[in-house]
């Protein structure tokens, strides 16, 4: 009997996925362990994984389509074996009855360094061709991501993927073929384009862009967020004199080991010992009952291209400083790859949104339900400064809380704030 593959759940909040692009092919020999398609969900993009060893007999579903928890996307079996088609899916030859089974995923692996065109999945008749210029563009996530890396202008790039989708491959060899817009500095953006200086005309198409399953997700927690939590807000301005000059220190004093420390991983350590002395802030409210947390689980979050995520340091108050910016490095790269497994970015306790390093001078960032508070910081600021009778140039950084007042009520919200200083003015006790 052949193995039918479902969308299997990928994250808590999952309801359906879209099936990026097929990496096998019908007629292609299955291993146990083979990556059989790439899956975008609400949080990320992660390769299906076979558990079976046979030949892919029927591929139920295109690329590019939304699929629901449980949708039959493919069938392994043995060679010739017939399948039946799930209902609503497109027709294929076979009559034999099918028995379900499970299918899980891993992060979604590095591409092959020598780009071959995706194999095409069978699409339905109905299936439109790659849009004009004028229309909506049909393109992957990792492409798009590509694209956006590599200054390529996704609308001159034709597809060579199912129903004309751009793939990889096609991003690739457009770069190969110097397809390129003229580059600035070098540094790629996915938030923004430049164009030269008195360029004409309109400043982008007129067009609706359907949202990506990440980006509609953060829009439903959002709305949910702002409308069922309670919010209350405080801020505080603090020295960040002692924390600059002591990062310096080290960075330069340990830079031949390859330790380059960032304000962040001050600010996230400075939090999770913050929430160690402060303890009610760590909790979350389940309608009845307040849930206390043993461990100080802190996420951060992280920018993308279609929308951020928050990546979590797990045990953060049992970690150094070294070891959480060590882990903050690696999870943020993986986060803008979108190759975090789900367990990467569940289970926070507490949140850091930091938008310092883009100049923002202070902010209130929105909860990030279950957790009962958010840390926004803002970007350090010189300015002048009363120290005993004489006013001085001061390093001065501002950091509002975000609670949720169900769970923190104003004077713990402000001995929160009042240890977080401390810690920060005194950041050598961040050391110990």
């Amino acid at each position: 009997m052949a193995n039918i593959i479902e969308m299997p759940k990928l994250s808590d909040t999952m309801t359906v996925g879209t099936l990026v692009k097929w990496l096998k092919k019908e007629g292609d020999s299955i291993k146990s362990g083979d990556m059989l398609a790439e899956i975008e969900t609400d949080k990320a993009t992660m390769e299906l994984e076979s558990f079976f060893d046979g030949t892919l007999l029927a591929v139920f579903v295109p690329a590019g389509s939304q699929v629901p928890l449980g949708a039959a996307l493919c069938a392994i079996g043995k060679p010739g074996e017939k399948v039946v088609a799930p209902a609503g899916a497109p027709a294929k030859a076979a009559d034999a009855p099918a028995t379900p089974a499970v299918a899980s995923v891993t992060p979604e692996a590095p591409a092959p360094a020598a780009p071959a065109p995706a194999p095409a999945a069978p699409a339905p008749a109905t299936a439109a061709a790659a849009a004009p210029k004028s229309g909506r563009i049909r393109i992957s996530p990792l492409a798009r991501k590509l694209a956006s890396e590599k200054g390529i202008d996704a609308s001159t790039i034709s597809g060579s993927g199912p129903g004309g989708r751009i793939v990889r491959a096609d991003v690739l060899a457009a770069a190969a073929g110097n397809k390129v817009r003229g580059g600035g500095n070098g540094v790629p953006s996915p938030f923004v384009a430049t164009s030269p200086l008195g360029t004409k005309g309109p400043i982008q198409e007129d067009k609706l862009v359907p949202v990506s399953n990440i980006r509609a997700t953060i829009a439903r927690r959002l709305v949910e967020s702002k409308t069922q939590i309670p919010h209350f807000y405080l801020d505080i301005e603090i020295d960040a004199g002692p924390l600059l000059e002591l990062r310096t220190q080290l960075n330069t004093a340990l830079e031949k080991e390859g330790v380059k420390l960032s304000v962040n991983d001050f600010i996230l350590k400075a939090s999770a010992e913050a929430l160690r002395r402060v303890p009610a802030v760590n909790c979350s409210w389940e309608a009845t009952a307040v849930r206390q947390y043993s461990a100080a689980h802190v996420s951060f979050a992280v920018a993308m291209e279609d929308g951020l995520i928050t990546p979590v340091i797990r045990d953060a108050h049992l970690k150094s400083i070294f070891a959480i910016s060590g882990e903050a490095k690696a999870l943020g790269k993986r986060a803008r790859e979108k190759k975090l497994t789900p367990a990467e970015f569940t289970g926070g306790t507490f949140c850091v949104s930091n938008l310092g390093m883009m100049g923002i001078d202070r902010f209130s960032a929105i909860i990030n339900p279950p957790n009962a508070a958010i840390l926004a910081v803002g970007t350090t600021v010189k300015k002048p400064v009363v120290r005993g009778d004489q006013i001085v140039v001061g390093q001065r950084m501002t950091l509002t809380l975000s609670t949720d007042h169900r769970v923190v009520d104003g004077a713990v919200g402000a001995t929160y704030l009042a240890a977080l200083r401390e810690l920060l003015e005194k950041p050598a006790l961040l050391l110990i």
